[in-house]
């Protein structure tokens, strides 16, 4: 594991990404560029790692700093799916789901 750890102190002005979940019921993330869409079911945020679509039931935005790139949800927490372009289809088809 020590090898994941070596790469990311070689970094020099990149921001940091965390996911921290609590309980299943609270959200917190840094490194958010840009929160892209959210009702109470989704949210989708584009991070310094690519996009985060986050499915869940009673979602609500609990905090948003945009300065810092920190948002914060609250709500029961279904599922989190990072979208790369390396999934070029599943993407798609994701994409196409969450914007029906």
């Amino acid at each position: 594991m020590s090898q994941y750890y070596e790469s990311s102190s070689n970094k020099t002005n990149t921001q940091e990404h965390d996911v921290i979940m609590r309980g299943r019921r609270l959200l917190d993330i840094t490194g958010v560029k840009q929160v892209e869409s959210f009702d109470n079911e989704e949210f989708l945020l584009e991070t310094v790692m690519g996009f985060l679509a986050i499915r869940g039931q009673n979602l609500q935005m609990k905090n948003l700093d945009v300065d810092k790139g920190i948002v914060s949800i609250k709500g029961k927490v279904f599922d989190l799916v990072y979208i790369d372009d390396q999934n070029g289809d599943k993407a798609k088809g994701f994409f196409s789901k969450l914007f029906r």
